[in-house]
């Protein structure tokens, strides 16, 4: 066996990995090593998953957010998004059809916008359980307080989603404005695992000034929390914000970055994301088969579908849920996998 394929099975059988076999793998020109990588993660996937394909359901319910990062195209700052809210009424209403198609969990994802306040997230999270008891739900809406988080979850929340983007303070700094701070993002990681959430994390393949270093810190990072959830996906520049003329990340690295992570966090559960399809059309089918075992097909209102931008050419914009859905599992099938519906816990 080579050195290269001992390094495999050494990050396989220690789940962990150093700076250098980082880099090496990151560097490497040689596409049958890659391969055999992604085909480790696969395997590792399917040992502890099968070959099934958890769904969610994504309702993307407001654009407005008070944070001005300088990655995202709902940034604050950015006059010409076309924003909107959502009302319970239209949330629930996305739920009815997620549930319909066979949806087990529904993703609440949002800018920070002080409208939904405390009362009004609780409330939203109290319908939904009530009407479907046996979904699970998970909320992405950013950095709140202790006492906020532990109120959703007494609410019914069960899952939460905080991208922590980077790792490194160096690198925080350049891709957040100064009134943002990676200690209270990674803080409030530490508080939604401790309070009992399935919680994720997760960053941005190729954003402005990430190295290796940076990446290895992310590593070290999902190391450490032991998140449930881990979502990456390639950076991808909106035109209406300051990075809108820097180049996108590559869909080699980061499914050589999903690769990596399902080796050193093997039970994980992993996106093969949105964006993973806008930059390459079977994107989010690599994925899976990189080491990915979850999907996020959208059951956000069509019209409004084409506002939340985060990163400019978005996919799937114009279909209907039942579309996405039969898409998607048409999608899987094509590889191999089976689209389930199921909570999608995660496995210890």
């Amino acid at each position: 066996m080579s050195a290269d394929l001992k390094m495999l099975e050494s990050i396989q059988n220690t789940q962990s990995i150093s700076r250098e076999e980082l880099d090496a793998i990151l560097q490497t020109q040689d596409s049958f090593l890659i391969q055999e990588l992604h085909k480790k993660a696969q395997k590792t996937a399917t040992q502890i998953y099968g070959n099934k394909i958890y769904i969610r359901g994504l309702i993307e319910f407001t654009n407005y957010c008070k944070n001005n990062c300088y990655y995202c195209g709902i940034r604050n700052g950015n006059t010409k998004a076309d924003r909107y809210r959502l009302t319970t009424e239209q949330i629930l209403s996305c739920c009815k059809t997620g549930w319909n198609l066979g949806f087990r969990t529904f993703v609440l994802q949002g800018g920070e916008d002080p409208y939904y306040t405390d009362v009004k997230i609780c409330q939203i999270l109290q319908k939904i359980k009530s009407k479907y008891p046996d979904c699970a739900i998970t909320l992405s809406i950013g950095e709140k307080s202790e006492e906020s988080y532990q109120a959703y979850f007494n609410a019914g929340a069960d899952r939460y989603l905080l991208r922590h983007e980077t790792a490194d303070e160096e690198h925080y700094r350049k891709l957040h404005p100064q009134q943002m701070s990676l200690n209270n993002r990674k803080n409030c990681l530490k508080v939604l695992k401790k309070i009992g959430y399935q919680t994720g994390c997760g960053f941005m393949v190729g954003s402005p000034g990430q190295t290796v270093d940076t990446l290895y810190q992310d590593l070290l990072f999902i190391k450490e929390l032991k998140p449930e959830m881990v979502g990456i996906g390639p950076f991808i520049p909106h035109k209406d914000t300051p990075f809108a003329n820097q180049p996108a990340g590559t869909l080699d690295l980061t499914l050589r970055l999903l690769s990596i992570i399902r080796l050193i966090h093997p039970h994980v559960l992993l996106p093969a994301t949105t964006a993973l399809g806008t930059i390459d059309p079977k994107g989010r089918e690599k994925g899976i088969l990189a080491g990915g075992n979850v999907v996020m097909p959208n059951l956000s209102p069509v019209n409004v579908r084409d506002k939340y931008k985060l990163y400019d050419n978005k996919i799937c914009t114009g279909d209907e849920a039942a579309e996405c859905k039969a898409c998607m599992a048409a999608r899987m099938k094509s590889i191999g996998y089976e689209v389930v519906t199921d909570r999608g816990d995660y496995k210890v």
